[in-house]
């Protein structure tokens, strides 16, 4: 791990400026992407979460950077706890669920669902649970018992969800029918 890349993670911000200057550094020195994959791996890292609202954005733009390291990203997903790194990491799981250039594997999609089913549950953020529903919804197409999860999973206590929330799940229970 180079220490001058880790104080430039550990020195970002939540300002889009500042995650967009360290997703172009990647494209620029894409060595550095073990790195920050390495940061947001360690849950116990204090940073972990800066380094997954990096990944989010290199991942959006360029997903297939995330094949050879594919199997550890769907192995550590199980770990994280933190709501601010679990937003950007739903948001990868829905990109890799909607992707029609990265094939998973049948265990890389059961992790991706457990982790995402996990989170729907247990998180009150509305971005988790959003980007968390409509990454099991994209599953859910190969794998039809999802969908008949999300229904119950959805339809319990809506009234007292966020109107964000209420929106993300009125859409998706469209979808669903």
């Amino acid at each position: 791990m180079n220490p001058d890349y880790y104080k430039t993670i550990a020195n970002s911000t939540a300002h889009r400026k500042s995650r967009d200057d360290n997703k172009n550094f990647v494209f620029q020195n894409p060595e550095y992407l073990k790195d920050l994959l390495e940061i947001s791996f360690n849950t116990k890292d204090k940073n972990h979460h800066k380094a997954c609202w990096i990944l989010e954005l290199v991942f959006e733009e360029k997903l297939e950077l995330i094949q050879p390291h594919l199997e550890d990203f769907c192995q550590n997903l199980k770990c994280y706890t933190s709501d601010s790194a679990i937003r950007s990491l739903s948001k990868i799981c829905l990109f890799l669920a909607q992707s029609k250039k990265i094939t998973l594997t049948e265990t890389q999609e059961e992790k991706i669902i457990e982790a995402c089913l996990d989170w729907l549950i247990q998180t009150d953020k509305a971005a988790n649970a959003a980007y968390s529903m409509r990454a099991l919804y994209y599953l859910g197409k190969k794998y039809s018992w999802i969908n008949e999860e999300l229904k119950l999973i959805l339809s319990r206590e809506f009234e007292n969800q966020t109107p964000g929330y209420r929106s993300a799940v009125k859409d998706l229970l469209k979808r669903l029918r």
